[in-house]
């Protein structure tokens, strides 16, 4: 028995208190859980087969009822949760000036080299934010329409992707 204070896989166990009995309910009444087996007295819950259903608010009106819900098939919040929404990333004029030089050809990997529009997979939109004093080709998802009057009279272009 030299090795009797050496731990290992072979000889660990939770400590002393660790582990409970499992309760055992129904069992009369002298247990503590006789009878109605700590279910009470009636009510859904009492019943065999009774379950929790997911998303059960306790009979309080659930979030999806709460919820206002916008009708139409060109809303985009029609209903106000996420998979409904557009995301797209913006990136401001005053962005393109200060990162790119006069004639300058601006891609969504140019723009990610650049340390804007970093999200793959995300449309890419220009706003206006800024000014803009120098002559761009501007590759881009979406423009507003403020943004493409201003690269026009710069000089530049817009040009939309997938259209």
């Amino acid at each position: 028995m030299a090795e009797e204070g050496r731990k290992g896989l072979h000889n660990l166990k939770p400590p002393k208190g660790a582990r409970r009995p499992r309760k055992r309910v129904g069992r009369g009444e002298g247990s503590g859980t006789g009878k109605t087996a700590g279910r009470g007295q009636k009510g859904y819950g009492s019943r065999s087969g009774a379950k929790d259903r997911a998303r059960f608010e306790g009979g309080q009106n659930p979030i999806h009822m709460r919820m206002r819900k916008l009708r139409g098939p060109n809303k985009k919040m029609s209903m106000p949760f996420e998979p409904f929404r557009t995301h797209t990333q913006p990136v401001n004029l005053a962005d393109l000036e200060a990162r790119f030089d006069a004639g300058a050809e601006v891609t969504p990997e140019s723009l990610k080299a650049a340390g804007l529009a970093k999200k793959r997979d995300v449309p890419v939109k220009v706003l206006a934010r800024g000014e803009l004093s120098k002559a761009l080709t501007v590759h881009a998802h979406g423009f507003s329409a403020t943004a493409r009057e201003r690269i026009e009279a710069a000089g530049g272009t817009c040009q939309t992707i997938g259209e």
